[in-house]
Order: structure tokens, then sequence, then C-alpha cells
């Protein structure tokens, strides 16, 4: 597609008048690919860069695609980066998609891959406490307490985390399940407790679970899949 200057962009996607998009671009409010664009004379693809308005994914009117990919180790979590491998690398499809939320490069599992701004902005908004679960092998042996202090909250940046739900799966694995996606949060988490990771796993987000999906491979959500997850956004 060919490119097009980011204001008409926004009026297109129906956010606001390419007057109030001009406005918007130059408060700062607009991001490409992640990055703050002030410059009005600015364009954009519409099928490859990732354009939000306040934290909120803006998209064209087009079919919405669902997926689901276990991401191999290395890999980063992102429509772009010049040096790295990414996640859309494994998903060879023509519509436009972006992957919801972020997991570490050193980190495997589930990364569900859309075109819906909605539901990105939904599933990652802390307000609707929607879960995210993860495998996790740490390199010593972990105590009760350890668990205990993690499941309660540790502090991290100035304020603690909020409760976790923990399982323990064997002296260095447990599971563990938030409501909350701070940066590196599990691996700093573990490091509080005077631990490290060795394995960090996400099998599941909200309704929607990695199961058997080979490393590597992608499927599309099944309807039932889709129905559960919009029912659980409204």
């Amino acid at each position: 597609m060919d490119l097009i200057r980011l204001q008409k962009f926004l009026a297109d996607a129906g956010v606001c008048s390419r007057r109030k998009g001009e406005t918007y671009i130059t408060a700062g409010r607009v991001t490409v690919n992640g990055a703050v664009v002030t410059a009005l004379g600015t364009k954009v693809d519409p099928q490859t860069d990732l354009v939000e308005v306040d934290g909120r994914v803006v998209t064209l009117d087009q079919e919405p695609v669902y997926i689901i990919l276990n991401k191999p180790e290395g890999y980063v979590t992102s429509c772009e980066q010049p040096t790295d491998k990414i996640v859309l690398d494994l998903v060879d499809i023509p519509e436009r998609i972006f992957p919801v939320g972020r997991l570490d490069k050193d980190s495997t599992g589930l990364v569900l891959l859309t075109n819906n701004g909605r539901i990105h902005h939904r599933l990652l908004h802390p307000s609707f406490d929607h879960e995210k679960e993860y495998d996790v092998t740490v390199g010593r042996p972990l105590g009760r307490g350890a668990l205990e202090r993690m499941a309660h909250g540790v502090v991290l940046d100035g304020s603690p985390t909020r409760p976790a739900r923990i399982k323990r799966r064997s002296a260095k694995r447990f599971r563990i399940t938030l409501q909350e996606g701070r940066n590196r949060q599990i691996r700093r988490m573990v490091g509080k407790v005077g631990n490290y990771v060795v394995k960090l796993k996400r099998i599941r987000m909200a309704n929607v679970k990695l199961g058997d999906l080979p490393e590597g491979k992608w499927r599309y959500l099944k309807p039932a899949e889709v129905k559960t997850l919009l029912r659980l956004l409204d």
C-alpha cells in the first residue's frame, strides 16, 4: 500500500478530523512503531506501521484477524526492529497484524497477534484485570517463603506488584498468574527473592491457551476462542 500522511491515516481510521489529527501529532500524542512523532509531514504505511494515539492502536477498517504464536527464544515482540528477528517474521499472511503486548527476547511462549486495536488496549490495560500465566524455571530451589513473598507482592520501581497466584511444580519450577505486566516483571520478582530465571514461558492470556502448539508455529484462533475472548473484553 502507498504511504499516506499520518493525519490522513487518523482521519481515515475514524479517530478524528485531519485538522484535529494535526493537533494530536504536534502535541506528541501519536506514536509510530513506538516512537513519538510530531512532524506533520510524516507518512506511514497502513499495512506495516503501528500507529497509536494516547497508547491506543489505530487501524483502518478490515476483517479482524486473531493469531496465536509460540514464540521461540531470540525473537523480539515488535513490529519493527532493525537489528533483531521479530515475531512477525514467523507469520506469513497478507493482513497487517501486530503483537498484543510484549514478551522478552529471552522468553518463549504465547504471543497473540491481531489487527483489532480494541483487543490490544483492553487486554493490556491493568484496569481490566485480564490474566497472563507463565511457566517459570529458576536456577536454585525456591523455598515456600520466597513463593509466598512473590505471591503477596514485591516492590518494583517504588511500588508493590499486585498479588499473584503461584503454584509450585517442582523445587525449581512454578507457575505464576499475573494481572499486570511491568517490564521484565517476573525476572525482577525472582531476583528480589535471591534467585534467577532460567526459562520463562507464557502459556495463557485471558482465555487463550498455548496448549501443544509447537515452538515457532502459529495458528488462527478457533471461532469459540474468539467468541469467548470478545465476550471477556466487553
